[in-house]
């Protein structure tokens, strides 16, 4: 299960009823955060969730609203007497903006790494799943990011009978670890069926709309997406600031055959949000306009 939550909605600026957009996930004991912009400490109370065990952050980019939360976050994760290292992930220069973050937060308990995205597209391996950052439209370097959750194969039994392996060794080869047996050498994919469908989020946010994202959040499970403007007449106006319209975001959703669309990052002049939902269904009928804390616990298929 991958567990999601879009802990706020709001693009430039917090608001009284909607913090700035981030996003947090939980996959098997390890916590992800894809932005941390103002607020996003109270937006995560209010959920009911720690950052003391988050082990990842990945910022799209270093515009106020998606980064001027770290400091405070930080400090929160010390005062918790976290210990364990912290990893960021996100454009080229996070090293040099985050140092310069923490003059306000210099002294931290924990070590910090930082990474910084290489080229259009990058993958960052971790055990059992993996974060793909790719690079998008904005008018500073931004990247959008996926969280996929690999399945392996069904374990064969009647193959493994059939190979005499005992049952001991079964788990050793469902991990995926090569066995051998008084000479003999066992192989996982001589007692492992095909890889089965996994888990894929796909979350972007500060950008025009681009066939890169189209390619990387196909056939996800959960499209994120942002929708600075409801109105279809501000189209001209989201040129002009490197963002984009409900309708255009509905149109990427429905190219990259995604199975749910969540909108976000609202400018703050859009109050109501769902009033604008009536084209945008039109176009992709399984879209939501999200509030700030929309959850979903995402579910392997059932075979």
């Amino acid at each position: 299960m991958l567990e999601v939550c879009l802990l706020g909605t709001g693009g430039m600026m917090p608001l009284p009823y909607r913090w700035l957009t981030s996003l947090m996930a939980r996959y098997n004991g390890t916590s992800i955060l894809i932005d941390c912009g103002e607020g996003t400490q109270i937006a995560m109370k209010e959920k009911g969730w720690s950052p003391k065990p988050i082990d990842v952050i990945c910022f799209t980019h270093f515009h106020a609203d998606h980064i001027s939360g770290l400091p405070g976050m930080l400090l929160t994760m010390g005062n918790a007497e976290r210990t364990e290292p912290l990893l960021l992930i996100g454009p080229k220069g996070l090293t040099k903006t985050v140092n310069a973050l923490r003059v306000i937060a210099p002294e931290l308990p924990f070590q910090i790494r930082c990474v910084e995205i290489e080229g259009n597209e990058q993958t960052f391996p971790f055990d059992g799943f993996r974060i793909e950052a790719f690079r998008v439209n904005h008018n500073v370097i931004c990247y959008g990011y996926n969280i996929v959750v690999e399945r392996a194969g069904k374990f064969q039994l009647d193959k493994a009978e059939a190979l005499g392996i005992e049952k001991r060794y079964w788990n050793r080869l469902q991990k995926g670890e090569t066995v051998e047996l008084d000479g003999k050498i066992y192989t996982p994919d001589m007692v492992m069926g095909g890889a089965r469908k996994g888990l894929k989020v796909t979350y972007c946010t500060d950008t025009r709309p681009t066939e890169g994202i189209v390619k990387n959040a196909y056939q996800a499970d959960l499209f994120i997406c942002e929708g600075m403007y409801g109105e279809a007449e501000k189209k001209e106006k989201a040129k002009e600031h490197k963002h984009m319209t409900f309708l255009e975001a509905a149109d990427m959703a429905k190219r990259a055959q995604a199975r749910q669309m969540w909108l976000t990052h609202y400018s703050p002049s859009l109050v109501r949000p769902e009033d604008f939902m009536g084209g945008v269904r039109k176009i992709f009928p399984d879209a939501i306009a999200a509030k700030d804390g929309r959850t979903v616990d995402l579910m392997f298929d059932e075979e």
